[in-house]
């Protein structure tokens, strides 16, 4: 893209990161871990100051995704269920609405699912929602054992897809064009 897609404007914010911390903030997660790689300095700038947030830098983020999930659960590992009932893994690149977020936790709240995906038309979108009793199998993903991949499967019959009406929901802002076409469905 040529830019941080943490730092390209999205709706009436500045950059997409504040609006997703704002986003998650509001649809009522916490607590919200951010996990900085790339152009760290200039995206922890960003974050909103009147939003609490942990953040976290993965000096492996050059190693792939998994270590920024695994940077993410991590502190979370020793809180278990005592703390943290569940695990939301969203991608900057995956801006997601406060009704849809919400409609996540609650279907979680009241089912309590090993897992939990947003749906649109029938079709798995982003993001999961993980049971904390997963966080154990998250903190041992590597890229060689197909990283998520393999926590989706090992619990694909057990995985509740929530069926939502947010367009964005299967939106992945991995090209310029991406990030247009996702502009005119907000």
């Amino acid at each position: 893209m040529g830019k941080s897609k943490a730092l390209l404007p999205w709706k009436a914010r500045p950059t997409l990161i504040e609006y997703q911390v704002r986003a998650l903030d509001q649809a009522g997660y916490a607590p919200i871990i951010v996990v900085l790689g790339h152009d760290a300095v200039n995206v922890h700038v960003a974050l909103p100051d009147d939003v609490e947030t942990s953040v976290i830098f993965n000096q492996y983020f050059t190693q792939g995704r998994t270590s920024s999930i695994i940077a993410g659960v991590l502190p979370l590992a020793g809180i278990g269920t005592g703390g943290v009932g569940a695990v939301l893994l969203i991608n900057v690149d995956q801006p997601r609405t406060v009704p849809m977020l919400r409609a996540l936790r609650e279907a979680w709240e009241e089912q309590h699912p090993p897992i939990i995906v947003p749906a649109l038309d029938g079709k798995p979108g982003h993001p999961s929602l993980f049971d904390a009793a997963l966080i154990p199998e998250l903190a041992q993903l590597t890229e060689e054992s197909e990283g998520l991949r393999k926590v989706m499967s090992n619990h694909y019959a057990e995985r509740v897809l929530l069926s939502v009406s947010d367009p964005l929901t299967l939106t992945n802002l991995n090209t310029l064009e991406d990030y247009e076409a996702a502009l005119k469905l907000v």
